[in-house]
């Protein structure tokens, strides 16, 4: 895993994080939970390709033929 995806997910993470101090600040509470969901959908998204390959190596290391 490199650092760059790891600086990517923290930028989300504080980005969301102020924008969900903001809008819970301003009485958006609905607002703030859909963004913390995107939120997450978001990183998700971007950690698929690795957990595919981490099951990729799995299989190879123990020989299982799926």
């Amino acid at each position: 895993m490199n650092t760059e995806l790891i600086f990517q997910i923290a930028g989300i993470g504080i980005l969301i994080s102020v924008l969900n101090m903001v809008l819970t600040q301003s009485g958006r509470q609905e607002q703030a939970h859909l963004l913390n969901i995107v939120g997450v959908v978001i990183v998700l998204l971007m950690i698929i390709p690795y957990i595919s390959q981490l099951f990729a190596t799995v299989r190879t290391v123990f020989h299982l033929g799926w």
